[in-house]
């Protein structure tokens, strides 16, 4: 159980680091933040790729679709965040 917080953490930072990289802009988020967006992703990621290819966590909990599912998934939130922001509606 610790070492899948401990992965789910690491890959979190990732995908959210690298959402943050992909959309330009600026976001005055700190590395909390950033690591909170990316394990949000890795759900919302990890829950599109069930949907749209039956892909199941039985298959081995790092693969290249799944990180990349996460980016995409952190990339979703972060513009949920931006829309939410700029509307002046408070998350």
């Amino acid at each position: 159980m610790l070492e899948f917080i401990i992965v789910l953490i690491v890959v979190g930072a990732i995908a959210g680091f690298i959402a943050r990289l992909l959309l330009p802009g600026r976001d005055p988020m700190g590395v909390v933040a950033t690591i909170v967006v990316g394990i949000v992703g890795s759900f919302i990621g990890g829950f599109l790729g069930y949907l749209l290819f039956g892909k199941d966590s039985g298959e081995g909990a790092l693969q290249s679709s799944g990180i990349i599912g996460s980016i995409v998934g952190a990339i979703i939130v972060l513009l949920i965040l931006r829309a939410t922001r700029r509307s002046g509606a408070m998350v």
